[in-house]
């Protein structure tokens, strides 16, 4: 049965898991799908929307590093789908609802049933594949959240010309919660529940200890603050970046639509190379207690973000230049061929490389934190960072765009390239620190 039963467990498994994830993120932004719907019935002005978005986001944040430390003392599988439940019965009840205080306690309530998603994943993740194929997995699972991305609001879009909003809502949330009913039935937390035996680990070295001990690991902390900045600086990126290119460089909306795009798609193939040449890393030098394969990756990946953002805030510039600069020259005949100018596929690149050089750490933070743990603490390493990661993006929002309100978007950018830059070097630094959290143990495996 071995081979057989691996993978048949394997791709059951991924499977519930890809398609359960793709319905967790379908179902978190259903609201901002159906916004324009619900404002043409109901009354509601920006402070509303607000309220209402943040409610979850908060929510999220809390819930999501709770679940992390409770997926290392209950089962993944029923707290995966019991979070796919709450947040498809919480979508049915809000198409009910017509007021913000029901809105923002309700969508509070989804952001508690989100966090019980990405946690499991990752606990299950780890138990079913080995080390060298576990940076890929993680890699295509999080591409659950692209796919979701971006067909949900085509989706909502043609289903609002033949349905209102109310049930889309309902519907959506009626298949979530009814595939939660199939992730209980077909998800297995690890191999010796079906009676398989567990991965065996090409290493002989292991870690185990207290919750004090890995908790004053001094590596956790390095990759909790290192997740922060990339986090942060990402999600000002992303948040911010549309407005700058309109605002200060005099770019069309439509510009500013196509750069946010092409972010996303170089996101995409990003994520998804983190994982593989990662994992060939990882099966080529093997994981041990100093160091880790994947840091030259994502080094490598983080100065691409410090390069990114710089040649965006200095050579896209709203004026003409007399003589044209050395990467207009160069892009000039696939400007002929494609029919935009060398200024658009310019800053289409830069948003490339940007998306590239950006999820690719955010998917490697993650995987680094839940390997370098020990086995028993996998969940809530990867919650500890998450969470730091989350106050990057906090620090992104409310105080980025003070910096871009009293002095200029070019300054709050200016300021996100600094701190991206540091974080580099000093990862660069540490990079050969020792990685295994808690106490090192001989393993006869």
């Amino acid at each position: 049965m071995g081979a057989t039963g691996y993978g048949y467990y394997r791709v059951t498994i991924f499977m519930c898991m890809f398609f359960g994830y793709s319905l967790f993120f379908f179902n978190r932004k259903t609201f901002s799908f159906v916004m324009p719907a619900v404002m043409e019935e109901i009354e509601l002005d920006k402070d509303d929307l607000g309220l209402i978005t943040s409610s979850q986001t908060m929510a999220y944040a809390i819930s999501k590093f709770i679940s992390g430390v409770l997926s290392d003392q209950i089962s993944a599988r029923w707290l995966f789908s019991i979070g796919l439940f709450v947040v498809g019965g919480i979508n049915v009840v809000f198409s009910w609802s017509s007021t913000v205080a029901a809105f923002s306690l309700l969508w509070f309530i989804n952001g508690l049933g989100q966090g019980c998603g990405w946690p499991p994943c990752g606990k299950v993740l780890r138990k079913w594949f080995e080390p060298s194929q576990f940076g890929t997995w993680w890699s295509v699972l999080s591409c659950s959240m692209n796919l979701a991305g971006s067909l949900g609001p085509l989706l909502a879009t043609v289903m609002l010309r033949y349905y209102d909003w109310r049930t889309i809502l309902s519907a959506s949330g009626i298949v979530c919660a009814c595939f939660s009913f199939v992730c209980i039935m077909f998800i297995k937390n690890e191999p010796a529940d079906v009676g398989l035996p567990a991965i065996q680990v090409a290493k002989k070295k292991g870690a185990k200890g207290t919750l004090r001990e890995f908790l004053t690991s001094p590596f956790l902390w390095v990759l909790s603050l290192g997740y922060l900045v990339v986090f942060g600086v990402k999600t000002a990126a992303t948040d911010w970046g549309q407005l700058f290119l309109i605002q200060e460089k005099g770019q069309s909306v439509l510009m500013g639509s196509s750069y946010m795009s092409a972010l996303e798609v170089g996101g995409f193939v990003g994520s998804l190379a983190s994982g593989f040449l990662s994992d060939r890393a990882v099966a080529r030098k093997g994981l041990g207690t100093h160091g880790n394969p994947r840091h030259g990756l994502l080094l490598f990946m983080m100065s691409g973000m410090f390069v990114s953002m710089y040649l965006f805030r200095v050579t896209v510039t709203a004026e003409v230049p007399e003589e044209a600069p050395l990467w207009a020259q160069a892009l000039h005949p696939i400007s002929v061929l494609i029919g935009l100018s060398e200024k658009e596929i310019w800053i289409l690149f830069l948003g490339a490389m940007f998306g590239f050089s950006s999820y690719g750490p955010i998917a490697l933070f993650g995987v680094i934190a839940s390997e370098s743990a020990p086995s028993n603490f996998c969940g809530t390493s990867h919650a500890v960072v998450a969470l730091m990661a989350n106050v990057g993006a906090f620090v992104a929002g409310l105080p980025f765009s003070t910096v871009a309100k009293n002095h200029s978007w070019n300054m709050a950018f200016w300021v996100a390239e600094v701190m991206m830059a540091i974080a580099t070097v000093c990862f660069f630094l540490v990079r050969n620190m020792r990685t295994k959290m808690g106490r090192i143990t001989e393993k006869m495996d």
